[in-house]
C-alpha cells in the first residue's frame, strides 16, 4: 500500500474515532435529547395557596424567553406545568403523570411543604430530581437520605430563629401568640421559633392556635389569640390566611408587634388585600429585592426584571415579590442546565445543582449568593429583616446567615 493510501486510511479512521467520541460525550436520560429538555413543574394554580401560582407563570415566561434566545446549549426547554390545588394526593397523581407518562427529565420548583412531602420518597425511589423545591422546610437539605431532593429558598427554621433572636433582643419580656398552619410547613417554622427562644419558649409563648388549609377563615383563631393578652404575634400562614389575620387583628383593635413569615410577605398578594394601613409595622425577612422598594427603582437587575415582565408576563403584577422569586429561581434552573452541558442525565443534573459556587442572581439582595455542595443542599442561606412602613419594606440590621 502506498504512503498516500496509508495517510488517507489513517485520516478516515481518525474521523470515525473522533465522531464516535463526540457521540459518546452526549448522555441522555428520559426527557432529554439533542433538541429538547423536558421539565415538569407542579403549582397550586387553584385552591387555598393559589396566590403562589404566579411563581409558576413567571418561571414559564422566563423559559419562553430562554427558548426564544436559542435555549440552553442549543436545546429548547419543554416546560410542563400542572395544577395540584395544594392538595398532596393530587400532587402524587401529578408527579406520577409527569415522571411515568410525560417522561420528564426532572420535576422542578414544585410548591408547598405538604405537597412535596407527599412525593419526596417517590421521587427518590425513582431517582428523578425533585429540584429547587419551593418551600423552606429543613427536610429538603438532607442529601444523605434524600439525594434527589433539593430546596431553593432559605429554611423556615433559620428564618424563625432570626425572629426569635430579634424578640429576645428588643422585647425580652414579650408575651407571644402564634398562629400556624397545621402541617409540616407550619410546624417547621414553629420548631425554629421555639428553638430560637430556647428555654424561654415555654414562658414567652402564652398562646398557640392552628388552622387547616380547608378552613374558610381564621377569624376565631385571631380573637382567641387576642384574648390571651399577647403583645407579640408570630403569623405563620400562607397568603390567603395571612391577609385575613392581618385584617382581623386590626379590625378588633389588637395591636401586637407582628412578625410575618417571608412566604407571605408580598405587598401585592398579601398586604394590599389585607389593607396597607393595617399592615404598618409588620416585621418579616427577605432575601430578594422588593419591586416596591425605592432603593431598587433604578437598579440594573430590577430593571432587567421589569423589562422581562413587560415583554413576557405583562399580566403579572410589578408589585408582587413572588414574580421576582419565580424569575430568580428559573435563572438558577437555567444555570444548572448550562453546567450539565451535553450530559443530561438525572444524576448529572443533581451533581451540577450541588455544584453552584458564588452564583449571583440580579434579584437577590447585595451580598447574598447561591452556594451548594454534595453535603449542602441549601442554595440560599441568608436573609435580612425588614419592617413595612405602609408603602414598602424597609430593611434593617445586618444580613443574617451565610
Amino acid at each position: 500500500m502506498s504512503t498516500r493510501k496509508l495517510l488517507v486510511s489513517a485520516a478516515i479512521v481518525g474521523l470515525a474515532l473522533g465522531s464516535s467520541a463526540a457521540v459518546a460525550q452526549k448522555k441522555y436520560d428520559p426527557g432529554a435529547s439533542d433538541t429538547e429538555i423536558k421539565i415538569g413543574n407542579i403549582m397550586p394554580y387553584s385552591g387555598p395557596a393559589s396566590a403562589y401560582g404566579t411563581i409558576g407563570k413567571t418561571a414559564a415566561a422566563y423559559i419562553k424567553k430562554i427558548n426564544e434566545e436559542g435555549g440552553v446549549n442549543g436545546r429548547k426547554i419543554n416546560f410542563i406545568s400542572v395544577d395540584d390545588g395544594y392538595s398532596p394526593p393530587k400532587t402524587v397523581e401529578m408527579a406520577r403523570q409527569l415522571v411515568e407518562q410525560d417522561q420528564v427529565l426532572l420535576i422542578w420548583g414544585p410548591l408547598g411543604t405538604p405537597p412535596n412531602s407527599a412525593i419526596q420518597k417517590y421521587m427518590n425511589a425513582k431517582k428523578v430530581p425533585q429540584l429547587h423545591v419551593y418551600t423552606g422546610a429543613t427536610k429538603w437539605n438532607d442529601p444523605q437520605h434524600f439525594p434527589w431532593t433539593m430546596g431553593w429558598q432559605p429554611s423556615y427554621q433559620a428564618e424563625a430563629r432570626n425572629y426569635a433572636a430579634h424578640i429576645l433582643k428588643t422585647k425580652p419580656d414579650a408575651k407571644i401568640a402564634v398562629l400556624y398552619q397545621n402541617d409540616d410547613y407550619g410546624k417547621d417554622y414553629l420548631k425554629g421559633f421555639e428553638d430560637g427562644l430556647g428555654a424561654k419558649a415555654k414562658t414567652m409563648i402564652i398562646a398557640k392556635a392552628s388552622y387547616e388549609t380547608s378552613d374558610p377563615t381564621i377569624d376565631s383563631q385571631i380573637v382567641q389569640l387576642q384574648g390571651s393578652g399577647a403583645n407579640v404575634f408570630f403569623n405563620i400562614t400562607t397568603p390567603k390566611f395571612a391577609a385575613q389575620a392581618i385584617r382581623k387583628a386590626y379590625d378588633i383593635g389588637w395591636k401586637p408587634v407582628q412578625y410575618l413569615n417571608s412566604v407571605s410577605a408580598s405587598i401585592g398578594s398579601v398586604l394590599t388585600p389585607a389593607g396597607l394601613e393595617k399592615s404598618v409595622g409588620i416585621i418579616s425577612a427577605t432575601y430578594l429585592k422588593d419591586p416596591q422598594d425605592l432603593e431598587w427603582a433604578n437598579d440594573k437587575g430590577m430593571n432587567e426584571w421589569r423589562d422581562f415582565m413587560k415583554k413576557y408576563y405583562p399580566d403579572g403584577k410589578l408589585t408582587d415579590v413572588f414574580n421576582v422569586s419565580g424569575y430568580g429561581a428559573a435563572q438558577t434552573l437555567v444555570q444548572v442546565l448550562k453546567q450539565c452541558g451535553d450530559n443530561l442525565t438525572r444524576e448529572n443534573v443533581m451533581k451540577q445543582a450541588a455544584n453552584l459556587k458564588n452564583f449571583e442572581l440580579n434579584v437577590l439582595l447585595p451580598g447574598i449568593k447561591i452556594n451548594t455542595s454534595p453535603t449542602d443542599f441549601a442554595p440560599i442561606e441568608a436573609e435580612q429583616l425588614a419592617r413595612f412602613d405602609g408603602k414598602e419594606w424597609v430593611r434593617f440590621g445586618e444580613i443574617i446567615g451565610k
